[in-house]
């Protein structure tokens, strides 16, 4: 079972993450930031990933360290759940239209974490939400993934419609470079390790 349970608590957040990266893409996502839980569905459904978050953060504040935190947990969940990555594809990618946005994510699970992310996203809301935390999020996850991640927005005018864009084809690049392939021996370096 390719799966990992995530519990980080600090004076800023407390949060629980269940990851099953075999699954039928089911959630339950309650991070008291309404945006951020409909993102992270996407994750959980266009991946098909089973994915339970409960997280509790000072949001009196604002939601940059439950934004952050979450990131750090799913990256820590997928590290553990791929455990020695034997057999994993190593690569994914994948393109997205959401409307008139376009993005696309490639993913390279290496262990060595590296983001580029050329969006440009104003520093803007949608809803409550703090456009610039979307970045902070990936930053998050590929450090404690160790995930190189290329985030690229084609075009787009409307900020949901990009974010939703880069969230499903994260979902879609996940998916692919998590997935299993019969051909690969151990794990698909020349090193013999993904580290």
């Amino acid at each position: 079972m390719r799966v990992a349970t995530i519990e980080r608590q600090t004076k800023e957040t407390q949060i629980r993450i269940e990851l099953n990266l075999d699954g039928r893409g089911e959630s339950r996502i309650g991070s008291g930031v309404p945006f951020f839980d409909h993102m992270l569905t996407q994750i959980a459904r266009h991946g098909f990933f089973d994915l339970i978050i409960d997280a509790k953060g000072d949001l009196e504040i604002d939601a940059h360290h439950t934004v952050e935190d979450l990131g750090i947990c799913l990256g820590e969940a997928f590290k553990k759940a791929l455990g020695d990555k034997a057999g994993i594809r190593r690569y994914g990618r994948a393109t997205m239209p959401m409307h008139e946005a376009l993005a696309s994510v490639i993913l390279d699970f290496s262990g060595r974490p590296f983001l580029v992310f050329n969006v440009g996203l104003p520093k803007a809301k949608v809803g409550e939400f703090d456009t610039e935390l979307v970045e902070e999020f990936f930053v998050a996850f590929c450090n404690h993934a160790g995930v190189n991640a290329h985030v690229n927005l084609a075009y787009g005018d409307n900020l949901h419609h990009i974010i939703e864009a880069i969230f499903k084809a994260f979902a879609r690049a996940l998916d692919e470079a998590t997935g299993l392939d019969p051909r690969v021996e151990g794990v698909l370096s020349s090193k013999g390790k993904l580290e």
